[in-house]
Order: structure tokens, then sequence, then C-alpha cells
């Protein structure tokens, strides 16, 4: 029986030269991962591509939902194999595209295996040949167009099988997960911070997460719930996520106390910041993520980032930071979590809106403004109220932990 095989070729791994193995030992331990349950027969590499090969009896459907997750794939298809022979890739070859519709096609051949007696040219124009012959013979009105075709019969000569497809699916593309690194992104629940992290994903960052959250909310509201289901979502592409839930209403009462008032929010976003690169250091993260877009409010315009910056020591990433609303949301819909961000829940961040909030502050400004503001206290009370909660991929869905307390005694040394 002719078993399924999915085709898998990667993205940007064949720009890595001498580290391409790091990263395609990176690609390939996700495939495994993502794949845990299914029967996979075997993950193999012929060349410059992965073959999955499944048993007979597994649903392919259930393995192509799971690759979609997977980043660093260019595209895969659902291949048949075909013994070496030019008369078997012409049989395979009718077999994959006489049931499809289209008025144009062409034939595609990659040969890797050199031993193959038969060239690129020559595979082309003989299996070519045979399926424009096929198609007339049954009264279908299609031509040959070698340039944008609307069907492309792909042939892959490997050192192992022959390989026909005709349904390229695109991958997600990038870098595999876990090849750059670590990164902390703070998550706020709305659509920006998860479509950040996602592209940051996309470049092979591991992120963790930390989201601040106030108290109050109606049941059924609560940002830390979205949160959640947030990360459960961004988790399946890199395998597995941390999220640290902070409280922080009690901390945006101080600096309502002790701050002017149209500095408010950016003095909570500076605190967020503090607050965070402590726990991203208990993580060994590198850098902090944020959702910033230039403008888009009044917290987000030039001077007042840079200003906000100002109070971390970290590197800042805003991977949004040139886009507007309308291209966040095509991504936040084509990862899922637009509808997530889209239901009620109670942001802490809009607490104590000041009437006429500071649009262009000054780092300088910024700390003036905390001078009445015990910054160490309002530190160590964020991470002494913090808990975490750990996400992890098993195959096809992502498992979710109870929340724990963050270990007390480390934040003095990660603050150090």
């Amino acid at each position: 029986m002719n078993r399924p095989i999915i085709v898998v070729h990667y993205h940007e791994l064949w720009l890595k030269g001498r580290n391409r193995r790091f990263f395609l030992g990176k690609l390939f331990r996700a495939l495994r991962r993502s794949l845990e349950g299914l029967c996979v027969e075997r993950i193999e590499q012929p060349g410059d591509r992965l073959l999955i090969r499944l048993t007979s009896e597994q649903p392919v459907e259930q393995a192509i939902v799971r690759i979609q997750r997977v980043l660093g794939i260019a595209y895969y298809a659902v291949a048949r194999s075909a013994e070496r022979s030019l008369e078997a890739l012409c049989h395979a070859a009718w077999e994959e595209i006489e049931p499809l519709t289209f008025t144009t096609f062409a034939v595609r051949a990659k040969r890797s295996d050199k031993s193959f007696p038969q060239g690129t040219i020559e595979i082309e124009t003989v299996v070519g040949r045979h399926l424009l012959e096929k198609l007339r013979a049954q009264g279908r009105e299609v031509r040959v167009q070698l340039k944008a075709p609307e069907l492309t019969c792909h042939i892959e000569v490997t050192p192992g099988p022959l390989l026909v497809y005709a349904r390229k699916i695109p991958g997600v593309g990038g870098l595999p997960a876990n090849t750059a690194g670590r990164m902390m992104c703070l998550l706020s629940g709305g659509y920006d911070s998860a479509v950040a992290a996602y592209l940051m994903m996309k470049r092979g960052a591991h992120l963790g997460f930390v989201h601040f959250y106030g108290t109050g909310a109606r049941a059924g509201e609560s940002s830390v719930q979205v949160a959640s289901r947030l990360v459960e979502k961004l988790a399946l592409y890199q395998l597995g996520a941390r999220l640290y839930r902070v409280p922080f209403e009690a901390i945006q009462r101080e600096i309502v106390r002790s701050a002017p008032e149209d500095v408010r929010v950016l003095l909570y976003r500076r605190m967020m910041l503090r607050i965070t690169e402590v726990l991203a250091r208990r993580d060994r993260a590198l850098a902090l993520v944020t959702g910033d877009s230039l403008g888009q409010v009044a917290s987000q315009t030039l001077r007042n980032l840079v200003a906000v910056e100002a109070a971390a020591t970290m590197p800042v990433f805003r991977p949004l930071v040139g886009m507007d609303k309308t291209e966040i949301l095509v991504i936040a819909r084509k990862i899922e979590t637009y509808e997530i961000s889209s239901e009620p829940f109670h942001d802490c961040c809009p607490v104590f809106l000041p009437r006429n909030p500071e649009l262009s502050s000054t780092a300088e400004q910024l700390a003036e403004a905390e001078r009445g503001l015990d910054i160490q206290s309002l530190l160590a009370q964020g991470i002494q109220g913090a808990t975490l909660q750990k996400f992890s991929r098993v195959g096809g869905t992502v498992e979710v932990a109870d929340p724990v307390p963050v270990i007390k005694t480390q934040h003095r040394t990660a603050m150090a």
C-alpha cells in the first residue's frame, strides 16, 4: 500500500551555511514534538527537504493541521511516491492531477539525486506530454503554460523515493522555534502584543510573557483569563511558554497618589518595564518585547516611547512600530488571536486615565515625576504578588498548568 508522505521545504535555512545543521536540528525536533501522538513511521532528510512518512491508517489531515504551526517551513505538500522510472512518474503524476480542475498547467522537476538517468528537462517533457495526452483524451480544454500556470505538477527526484505533488500548502515561514534566544513579552490581552509576540517567534525567539492585571472586573471579564488563552494559542508555535501574572492595581494607586496626573500612564509603563526586566532575568531572557505602534495612542508618541524605555536596562523590541491597526488585525486573524482579544475584559492601563495625557515627555521629566515613589518597594511588591503559569505543547494541544507563586527569594538577586 502506498503510504502517505508529507514533503516539507524549509524557509531561510539554506542561507545558514555552516550553522544549517543547528537550525535543521531545531526544525526536526519541532516537527517531532508537533506530530507526537500521530502514527509517524519516521522523519528523514533526503537532500534539501524533510519527508514525514505516516502509516497508512493515519489521517493525513491531522498532521497537516499540526504542521501549520511549525515555524521555519516555507511550504509542504502531501506527495505520492513512485518507483524509480519515467513510466511510474507518469502514472503517479496522472493520479495526482486527474481529479483537479484547471485550464493551464506545467510540470516542474527537481533532481537532487544525480544518479537518476533522466535529467530535469527530459522528465518535465515526458511527463508533461503524457499528462496533456491523457487530459485531451478526456475532452478537457487544457494547455501547457510554463509561466504562471493554474496548476503545477511538482516532481522531486530524491536519493530515496520519487515524489509527485500538485498542491503546495504555505507554511508559517521564518526560523525554527528557539533558535535566536529568549525574550520576554509584555502581554496586555489586546490585539497588538499577541501579534508582536508572534512576529518575534517567527524570527526564532523563544518568548516568555508577563501580564499585568487589575481587580474589580465582572465575572467572565478578567484580563488574566484572556492573557492565558492568548498564551495557550501562541504556545503552539514554540512548543511551550511561561506566563507571569502580576497584580498591578495597588501599584497604580500609589502612582496616582504620588505622581502628576498627566504622566500617569507613562509611569505605569515604566514600572511594568522594570518588573518585566526582573522576571526576564529570572528566565535568562536577553531583551523585552512590546506591542507598541508609533503614534497609535498618546503613550506611543516617539518622545513618550523614548522616555518610557529609559527606565529599562534591557533592549526593548517593538516589531509593530511601523504598522497600522489594519495590518495588525490581519495578522491577529491569521494566528487566531483576534477573537480572543475581541472579548470584553478589564484592562488595567485605562484605570485612572488622565484627562489630558502628556504627549511629549522626556526621560528626565518622568524621573522627576517618580521622585515621590519608592521604586524599589513597588518593584518588590509586583514581584512578590506575581504567579507563574506554564504551558506545554503535547502533540496537537497545549497543556496548561495551574499558576503557582513566583519564588520570592530570587527577585533581589535579579534586581542587583
